[in-house]
């Protein structure tokens, strides 16, 4: 099964962060985040959010920005507002990571400066008013994506009723 990253750095909020981790752990992707966090990790809301599904969660914590990338190789992609390429016109490999900022400021713009190539957008309305998505609804959008491109490896595509169809 291919393996996907999603890596949050500094989220602020933390039942955006438990969404994040249910959408991880029912899709087989690895949760990374990136301290500092905006909440403690047995924080109500958080696990309130995802509460049924973290025993399926796999989740590494780093201490720094730096280090999350001392310890991980690969390709990254960073899903920005301010990113200039559309996300669904990428093509993802296996073990990527999609990079995430925090709710209040994104991605630093140096990182996004320096990855131009892989700084990727989510088309929104063109208005001053509508400054970005939700960044559990941002990486919902992402991880599906990527997985629809790989034709959702591991993952159940067929529902069932109760009393069968």
């Amino acid at each position: 099964m291919q393996k996907l990253n999603i890596v949050l750095v500094e989220p602020e909020i933390p039942q955006n962060t438990g969404n994040i981790a249910r959408t991880c752990a029912l899709t087989g992707s690895r949760l990374h985040l990136v301290e500092p966090l905006g909440f403690q990790t047995d924080d109500r809301s958080l696990k309130r959010a995802g509460l049924d599904y973290w025993h399926l969660l796999n989740v590494t914590f780093y201490h720094s920005l730096s280090d999350f990338f001392a310890r991980n190789t690969g390709k990254f992609f960073y899903f920005s507002a301010k990113g200039r390429k559309i996300h669904s016109n990428l093509a993802y490999p296996e073990g990527c990571f999609l990079v995430f900022g925090r709710e209040s400021t994104g991605l630093p713009e140096t990182l996004l400066r320096a990855n131009p190539e892989t700084c990727v957008r989510i088309p929104m309305l063109n208005h001053p008013d509508a400054r970005s998505l939700n960044l559990s609804n941002a990486v919902a959008i992402g991880v599906y994506e990527v997985l629809r491109q790989w034709n959702y490896p591991g993952l159940l595509c067929k529902g069932q009723l109760k009393n069968g169809w």
